[in-house]
């Protein structure tokens, strides 16, 4: 990232959608708190009305977007995700209740905003936004929030948005901190200009493995439509060029400036960084050292030794049967050491990283022991996930 001096890289950008047709009185009534405000008027809420945004996640980013798009009269939202609502969504997807559980995300999300403002229109996409859609699909909308929860999404809407020239909203969460920037090709730096590299696997670990705050998503959620509407209006001053830093603990926030990489070469296709590619990834568990939900429980009758890796709080709130907890901290420091008795140890944790990180550490000194080495892909989430569950 290259830092550059605060500065106003947004006052003078150009509102990104003509005006729609005139309004109702139905709509002048439901939106007059909003065209009344100067930076509005009548005609940026009639270029709201003729836009069209894509929402990437319809998680804790994205469920507070959608719903701010909604109420503030957006005419067309789409949502793209391949996820159902799940009990631990609940605390900060608060688009979501727990009457959606197993419900399609999308069609929770798309229910919950037509329910709030019936005149929009909302276009249901239940899928994982994968390389050789991307340009399609983004080329279609005016902008693109991106509240997804991976960093391979993330290289492939920015790519996408580069190669169609459709500005990005984007945000990120972990832990208490958040980050917010627009990525508007021909506007400043994009996102492989600040983020060239994705970081280590285990560096950057999912809000599953790391947690985060309910509220803090919602912030930072509610700041990306904030943009939204300033980059669709031509108002206010967007974070294009730079990136906002929010620190949920201390109530603070930072802006730093952020300038185009001169030596990066031009994006010509959609591609995910060669590191996020299972297969490219070196002492990353190899096929044989892995196994899915239903290997597993096949494998229970033969007695391996299963072990949690979880927090204990974690692993009293469920576990495996017959699973021992040893903290991935235990495993990091001691090694094998760490574990009872076994041949046959396999590994888990809630979504698959922390097991992973561990069987890395266990390798170095397996020849301690005998017998297999495994870990659960997907984690406990997927065991408890799993058909006849």
């Amino acid at each position: 990232m290259t830092a550059a001096p605060v500065g106003t890289h947004g006052s003078d950008l150009p509102p990104l959608v003509a005006p729609g047709p005139e309004l109702t009185a139905e709509q002048i009534a439901r939106y007059r708190r909003q065209i009344t405000l100067a930076q509005i008027g009548l005609l940026g809420q009639r270029r709201l009305r003729a836009a069209s945004v894509l929402v990437v996640g319809a998680g804790g980013l994205g469920t507070p977007a959608l719903q701010y798009l909604a109420g503030a009269g957006v005419g067309t939202l789409g949502i793209i995700d391949d996820d159902v609502v799940d009990v631990t969504n609940l605390h900060r997807q608060v688009i979501h209740g727990t009457d959606r559980l197993g419900v399609a995300k999308v069609d929770s999300a798309a229910d919950a905003v037509t329910r709030l403002n019936p005149e929009i229109t909302v276009h249901r996409h239940r899928e994982r936004l994968a390389p050789d859609r991307a340009v399609e699909l983004i080329g279609g909308y005016d902008l693109v929030i991106d509240g997804a929860d991976n960093f391979a999404t993330r290289y492939v809407v920015a790519d996408a948005g580069e190669l169609t020239g459709v500005p990005v909203v984007w945000g990120a969460v972990l832990r208490g901190h958040g980050q917010v920037s627009v990525f508007w090709p021909g506007h400043g730096a994009l996102y492989r200009d600040v983020f060239p590299e994705p970081p280590a696997p285990g560096a950057a670990p999912s809000c599953a493995e790391a947690g985060v705050l309910g509220t803090l998503p919602g912030v930072l959620g509610t700041i990306m439509a904030a943009q939204a509407i300033q980059l669709i209006t031509g108002t206010g001053e967007p974070l294009v060029g730079r990136l906002l830093l929010w620190d949920e603990a201390r109530s603070a926030s930072r802006t730093l400036g952020i300038e185009p990489d001169p030596g990066r070469a031009p994006t010509l296709s959609v591609q995910v960084p060669a590191a996020l590619d299972p297969a490219c990834r070196t002492g990353e568990p190899t096929p044989e050292e892995t196994l899915d939900a239903e290997q597993l429980q096949s494998l229970l009758d033969t007695g391996p030794l299963l072990v949690d890796v979880r927090e204990p709080w974690e692993f009293a709130a469920g576990a495996v049967a017959g699973a021992v907890n040893v903290p991935l901290d235990e495993v990091l420091a001691s090694g094998a050491v760490a574990l009872p008795a076994g041949d046959d140890v396999i590994l888990y944790c809630q979504g698959g990283a922390r097991s992973a990180r561990a069987l890395r550490r266990l390798r170095e000194d397996w020849s301690l022991r005998e017998g297999r080495l495994r870990h659960l892909d997907g984690g406990y989430a997927a065991w408890e996930s799993r058909p006849g569950s």
